[in-house]
């Protein structure tokens, strides 16, 4: 697939030419109803090039990605609701006040700073994902087994963060939509939304060229390695743990990231950030977009969720029904997802069949006169 790309440059070009013009022009074109839209769907865009890293590159297939996501739109959250919560007695958030609580708890207080936030949204999950997915791997499980894991360890994240009522308001999350920032904007008004939209949009792309400079060389070569024949590659010298460590507090990483962003453009964070539905979902946008592609990972999760929002407002009740079919239509048809078609024989093949087939040459033709003898 990777030389078949690097034999068509033209279509990589192509494809971020039409990226950066939509985003260009989407201020311009869309109501801020629908820009906010597609500024959350560009921040899930960032946890789906972490999937993409770890799925489509090195064969781990993490059903549990949305512990990571809900961890940096807490980290966000807890900084917003502190930044909101000077007029309240005792200077915490209201919400304390319901259950009794007058005092702020000791982990709340790192978010007061700024800086401290910036670095927690992305060093917690990272970090995180680093310590269990080094307990993972070291005991050498992967494939169907590494995905139930992960899944179990999301099911027991969002029990946690939803029974826990005291410290970050439970099953009904944290707002942020009324913080106000640089003393006159509240976070959901229009002019602080466009603003998101233009630094998700950048964090987008930054995430991209940061991916795809990992995934050259010889540590995306490993990464392949891992995915193809992992016992090859440790019989080699190398030590498969370490690389899978890595790229998974990466993805984990990234997923704080977009969990952030998401947050201060949805104006709230709950433990539905954790659901195994929504999980699975992260994992279709890029099987639709195409694994090991990146850029199929962005076009996978911005159109599906575009296509969500669209069906679901005139036709909600469909919606399930429509993923599933497309995700069938995917695994069956298109195993390598849309980009990889494009990328692959997928539009010789089809023009083939609607016979426009081009004559395939495999040996020169040898013209032989009939007085003239073949030379062996």
């Amino acid at each position: 697939m990777l030389r078949s790309f690097q034999q068509r440059p033209w279509l990589s070009v192509a494809v971020w030419v039409l990226i950066i013009a939509a985003i260009v022009a989407a201020p311009s074109v869309l109501p801020v109803f629908r820009l906010n839209l597609l500024g959350r769907f560009l921040s899930l865009a960032i946890v789906a090039l972490g999937i993409d890293l770890i799925w489509g590159f090195t064969g781990l297939l993490s059903l549990g990605q949305g512990i990571f996501f809900a961890l940096g739109g807490y980290a966000a959250a807890m900084f917003l609701q502190l930044k909101s919560s000077a007029e309240f007695p005792n200077g915490i958030p209201e919400f304390f006040s319901l259950y009794g609580v007058k005092q702020l708890p000791l982990f709340w207080e790192p978010f007061r700073s700024p800086i401290f936030t910036l670095i927690a949204i992305w060093l917690i999950p990272a970090v995180l994902a680093a310590v269990l997915g080094n307990l993972v791997f070291r005991n050498r499980i992967k494939g169907v087994y590494f995905s139930i894991l992960t899944q179990a360890a999301l099911l027991v994240f969002f029990n946690f963060f939803n029974g826990q009522q005291k410290l970050i308001n439970g099953t009904n999350g944290l707002k942020t939509d009324v913080t106000v920032l640089f003393g006159m904007l509240e976070l959901g008004s229009p002019e602080m939304q466009r603003g998101f939209f233009w630094l998700t949009a950048v964090v987008v792309i930054l995430v991209w060229l940061f991916l795809r400079w990992v995934v050259r060389g010889r540590f995306g070569n490993v990464l392949i390695a891992i995915r193809d024949d992992e016992p090859r590659l440790r019989f080699a010298g190398y030590n498969p743990t370490l690389f899978k460590t890595i790229v998974f507090a990466i993805a984990g990483g990234l997923a704080g990231i977009g969990g952030a962003l998401y947050t201060v453009q949805s104006g709230i964070v709950s433990p539905q950030f954790m659901t195994v539905p929504f999980s699975i979902e992260m994992v279709i946008w890029v099987a639709v977009g195409g694994r090991g592609t990146l850029v199929g990972a962005i076009l996978g999760s911005v159109f599906i969720m575009y296509a969500k929002s669209l069906v679901s407002e005139a036709l909600p009740e469909t919606w399930l029904f429509i993923q599933g079919g497309l995700f069938i239509l995917v695994v069956t048809a298109l195993p390598e997802g849309v980009i990889g078609w494009f990328r692959g024989e997928g539009p010789r093949n089809l023009m083939s069949r609607v016979g426009f087939s081009r004559p395939i040459s495999t040996y020169p033709q040898l013209e032989v006169d009939g007085n003239e003898e073949v030379q062996p």
